[in-house]
């Protein structure tokens, strides 16, 4: 089997999670992933823990941020603030497809290492820069971290608890979601920029900013504030559309209930032995059931405690009613479906043994994603890369190391 993007080289020069995220994904679809990091600190998210993994030989160690999103990668560690190290990047993007990078406006410019800089070495490469606020705008030159944009994008204004209710407040995902949401949208412009250069031959510049990102993404509550002039507000777990879609209490815990339209929530009636909520006009559609939530609700909650979450999901599901336990992430990763659908691997390490990791979600009949290499250590292969692609002697390698400019 051909993987999809077996015939690119990617030349990734992110850190932390939206950048790498774009290139364990592009890896992940075959591409082959060359990771430039520091020498002697690599990705900042190396140190970002506990926790760790630790290696067989009890001296390498993997943090489980980094872990996320670094396999299918070779790390090479290069210094590129110094010249030499800068000719190597060059050497590199001359054979290259793809460059990621995620530092400040112009912070490459400096080094010669920006787009307009390295499309004269290789006209044909693409060139994605991935930054907090964007390349302009009054905001460009601010570093941009996840936190601050769920802030800032409006995310954390329509997640929490209501106003007036205990733990109110703004409240962020508990993943960097806006993060791996540009690592995303990185990924398409990348792709639909290599179908371009497919058909023409034309190299381009692709950028994405995570408050782009963030504010694309608020989606139908976006639509609510932009067609009504009202801003959202803070849920809970409730839905500003759809009734009832919001978790409720069971006998032993919570469940979720997910009524999407009017024949869902007259079965919903019927399991519960209400049938006549389906035909009271304050809730027999949507429409009406948002309005008068208020008093839904709670009648449903007191229904709801009278089984536990298994007893509920089991005759609710029998039912055609879309619901669901609110599962920890064990329960997540012991779950029959979760499991069948591939989303828990393992990748052997040479020196941290087997490796477990998160699955990708995207199936492909032809060219299937693979998992060819765990997350490296610390220029791991520099020496390969360096001998392979830029084509370096062994002496040659072993100068640059003795004089920093690679480990």
């Amino acid at each position: 089997m051909s993987e999809s993007l077996s015939h690119l080289r990617v030349l990734d020069l992110s850190r932390v999670l939206a950048g790498p995220w774009a290139g364990q994904i592009l890896g992940d679809l075959g591409a082959e992933v060359i990771k430039i990091e520091r020498p002697g600190a690599g990705d900042d998210t190396r140190s970002w823990g506990p926790p760790y993994m630790e290696g067989t030989n009890g001296k390498a160690e993997l943090s489980a941020y980094f872990l996320t999103a670094n396999r299918n990668k070779q790390s090479l560690a290069i210094d590129i603030a110094d010249p030499e190290g800068q000719e190597l990047i060059r050497k590199l993007v001359a054979v290259s497809d793809v460059v990621l990078e995620n530092f400040k406006v112009d912070g490459l410019k400096r080094y010669g290492l920006d787009y307009d800089s390295l499309k004269r070495i290789n006209p044909k490469i693409i060139y994605c820069s991935i930054t907090g606020f964007g390349q302009d705008g009054p905001y460009a030159s601010r570093p941009g971290y996840d936190f601050l944009i769920q802030a800032m994008g409006g995310l954390m204004s329509i997640t929490g608890q209501p106003e007036g209710e205990p733990g109110a407040g703004p409240m962020k995902v508990g993943v960097a979601l806006t993060d791996i949401m540009t690592g995303l949208y990185a990924t398409i412009g990348v792709l639909a920029a290599l179908s371009h250069r497919d058909r023409t031959g034309e190299g381009q510049y692709v950028e994405t900013a995570l408050l782009d990102v963030q504010v694309a993404c608020l989606a139908n509550q976006a639509m609510n504030y932009l067609t009504t002039g009202k801003s959202p507000t803070r849920m809970g777990n409730a839905h500003p559309n759809i009734v009832p879609y919001q978790d409720f209490p069971t006998a032993d815990g919570n469940m979720v209930l997910t009524v999407g339209n009017d024949q869902q929530f007259a079965r919903l009636c019927d399991v519960l032995g209400r049938t006549e909520w389906a035909s009271d006009e304050r809730f027999a559609t949507n429409r009406a059931r948002v309005a008068n939530r208020r008093t839904l609700i709670p009648m449903l909650r007191q229904a709801t405690v009278m089984r536990s979450t298994r007893e509920w999901v089991k005759v609710l599901e029998g039912a055609g009613v879309p619901c669901g336990p609110v599962n920890t992430l064990g329960q997540v990763f012991d779950d029959p479906q979760v499991l069948a659908r591939g989303m828990k691997q393992t990748v052997q390490h040479p020196d941290l043994g087997e490796v477990p990791m998160v699955g990708n979600p995207i199936k492909l009949k032809l060219t299937p994603v693979t998992y060819r290499n765990a997350p490296p250590l610390l220029g791991e292969q520099s020496e390969q890369v360096l001998q392979q692609v830029v084509g370096l002697s062994s002496d040659e390698i072993k100068a640059l190391r003795e004089r920093g400019v690679v480990s």
